[in-house]
Order: C-alpha cells, then structure tokens, then sequence
C-alpha cells in the first residue's frame, strides 16, 4: 500500500472457478472503497464477466495460462485492471447484443453490461503479452474510501460511448 493509494493485486489460474475469487476480492474492495451494496453488486457482475472474457475468450480456458487483476482505490474512484494472456480482440467489431438478431443469442453481452455497469471500460493489448481491461467506477463526492485515498486528480475519458 502506497500513500497514494490502496492496491490489491491477485494472479489466478485460467479456471472458471476462479471468476467466484475474483468477485469476492472485488466485493470487498468496492466495500473498502465506500462504495452501497447496489454499487458493490454492479462492480462484481463487471468483474464477473471480465473474468469470464479473460479466461474463456482469451485464454481460452487453459489453465496454464492466468489472469492478472488489480483493484486500485483512489480518493475518487476504484480502478480494476485484468490482464490475460490471449490474442485480444477489438472492441468496435463484438456485435450489438441489442440487435433484433442478437437478441436470442445465448452469449455476447459481458461487455454491454460491463460498460453499463461501469463509468469508464478501456481496452489494452499488451504487446505479445495478452489484453488487459481496464474498469473505472467514481466515487461520489459523499463517500470517500476507507482506507488510504489518493490526493492526486485524474481526468477520466469515457469510452462507452
């Protein structure tokens, strides 16, 4: 932990068991942070199908590979990092789940709920080392983290849109 802010980083095996870890650390981070039971449940259900992306879609469930995650607390939001060891993809070409001829598709919409629950989702090849997500929720101004808030500011560009 740094005066700056509050980090927990975790690297788990590409097994779907480990998406239950990861939402259970993210519950207690977005709890740390200061975030309601309504806010903690959206941050998990984003960290839930980030995981499942890393660990299907991009390591396509091979157990020798892992995920990486980092939650970063700062005095104003709660920044979630998850990095896999696949081939990426590109955002702008996943189809819209919202299409009439999506909509019975029994898979497809991780990253339409993910950037519905989440103020900012940033995508991130790592040169021959994976793709790395990054998944940003603001603290309102009424709450404040726990534990070791950060002074420093940061301008946010929201990519959903």
């Amino acid at each position: 932990m740094t005066p700056e802010s509050s980090v927990v980083e975790v690297t788990l095996e590409s097994d779907l068991k480990n998406v239950e870890v990861a939402e259970e650390i993210s519950r207690r981070v977005a709890g740390t942070a200061g975030f309601n039971e309504e806010e903690q449940h959206r941050i998990e259900m984003a960290v839930h199908e980030s995981m499942i992306n890393a660990i299907w879609h991009g390591n396509k469930n091979d157990s020798s590979k892992s995920v990486w995650l980092r939650f970063q607390i700062h005095r104003d939001r709660l920044e979630i990092r998850i990095r896999d060891q696949g081939n990426g993809f590109d955002p702008k070409h996943i189809p819209d789940p919202l299409a009439d001829e999506n909509l019975l598709n029994v898979s497809g919409r991780g990253i339409f709920l993910i950037r519905s629950f989440m103020d900012e989702f940033r995508v991130e090849h790592i040169n021959g080392k994976g793709t790395e997500v990054t998944l940003v929720k603001r603290l309102s101004s009424k709450i404040q983290p726990k534990q070791g808030g950060s002074d420093r500011e940061h301008e946010s560009h929201n990519s959903t849109g």
